[in-house]
């Protein structure tokens, strides 16, 4: 009956620190997408220093799920952070020093509401994956309990 004990535990242990690796890819994960939001909102106002040079191009990051043979499971990665190539914003400025032969002036391609609702739902999935993890570690502890 001790052995059997014994691996049930062990297995509930792997389990349980595999779910703690799993959150944990998940904050490093958010973490990195609320930087390159982060980066985005501050130079949504980056133009160009001549009207030849474009200005500051939203970034936006990509994940994809990668198979831990450790742990027998996948877990989020980032797979790449890739610039946005939606159009630029242009507005009339005939003075401003990027400004064209027509006055007009490239800006970003930063749309603050979508970067902040991005932003929520990465701070949202990041406090998820923190509840996720400090639930794992509880029950962990309650197993070291039950094995004392």
């Amino acid at each position: 009956m001790l052995t059997y004990t014994y691996t049930y535990a062990q297995y509930e242990s792997d389990a349980l620190k595999a779910s703690i690796k799993i959150s944990a890819a998940g904050m490093q994960a958010q973490n990195q997408r609320l930087k390159v939001i982060s980066q985005n909102i501050a130079n949504s106002n980056v133009t160009g220093k001549t009207p030849n040079e474009d200005p500051y191009r939203r970034k936006v990051i990509f994940f994809k799920n990668v198979y831990n043979p450790k742990l027998k499971t996948k877990i989020l990665k980032i797979d790449s952070i890739r610039e946005d190539k939606s159009d630029f914003t242009l507005k009339y400025e005939p003075n401003h020093p990027a400004a064209d032969a027509k006055g007009m002036v490239k800006y970003p391609n930063v749309n603050i509401i979508i970067e902040t609702v991005d932003s929520k739902e990465a701070q949202r999935t990041f406090d998820a994956n923190v509840n996720s993890l400090e639930i794992a570690k509880s029950n962990q502890n309650k197993i070291l309990e039950l094995m004392r």
